[in-house]
């Protein structure tokens, strides 16, 4: 419940909030309970998910705030919503709803891997990234991606596509010292020579970034 709570303070004031993949629902019953959104959708590909979310918000969805949709992503949500989240998933799954359907007018995204092809994906297709930051909960390290469909005045650097805009004096910096650990660490390990180098790079390249030798 950690990483819903701190997930939820990424989320703005809206009228219409679309939460994709709901799972159980907690993040869109914050939104209702504060009063954030005049209405909400909850969408989820697995109908056991959309039931025990249908459960937590039976309320709101007597009262007409909320509405279920068993659907892959975005394919039955149109018209897009004021604000869209989607989280915790891969970051190929989120690519893929995304270019099947729509980038939402304003979105949060918590992609649970390859964050950097989310990015690049946003940026590529003109969103702007308003928020791109990371956070701790319970022994792990999650980044959240929050923006708009358009406006895009990005410039991101590698450094930053691969690791975000985080300051690198609060908890990106925490992330990119664990990650060099791990990495010298798994130095230690039987590798290939080719898996070395690609090793060694990637912690020449983190202290290079941690250092400001890179932007």
């Amino acid at each position: 419940m950690d990483r819903i709570k701190k997930l939820c303070g990424y989320l703005s004031p809206c009228k219409t909030f679309a939460d994709v993949g709901c799972d159980h629902g907690y993040c869109t019953r914050y939104m209702l309970k504060n009063n954030l959104c005049e209405k909400a959708i909850i969408s989820d590909v697995s109908d056991k998910c959309l039931n025990k979310a249908e459960l937590l918000l039976n309320k709101y969805v007597r009262a007409g705030k909320c509405t279920s949709v068993c659907c892959y992503g975005l394919d039955k949500i149109e018209n897009s919503p004021d604000l869209v989240l989607i989280a915790g998933m891969g970051g190929e799954e989120i690519i893929s709803i995304l270019r099947k359907a729509y980038i939402p007018k304003k979105f949060v995204l918590q992609p649970m891997r390859n964050v950097r092809g989310v990015r690049e994906f946003l940026l590529e297709h003109g969103a702007e990234i308003t928020r791109d930051d990371v956070f701790f909960s319970v022994g792990k390290y999650y980044f959240v991606i929050c923006g708009n469909a358009s406006g895009n005045k990005n410039t991101y650097t590698p450094a930053r596509l691969e690791f975000g805009n985080g300051d690198l004096g609060g908890v990106l910096g925490d992330y990119l010292k664990e990650e060099l650990k791990k990495k010298r660490d798994y130095l230690s390990r039987n590798l290939s020579d080719e898996h070395r180098a690609e090793i060694t790079e990637s912690i020449k390249f983190i202290e290079e970034f941690i250092n400001g030798e890179i932007n």
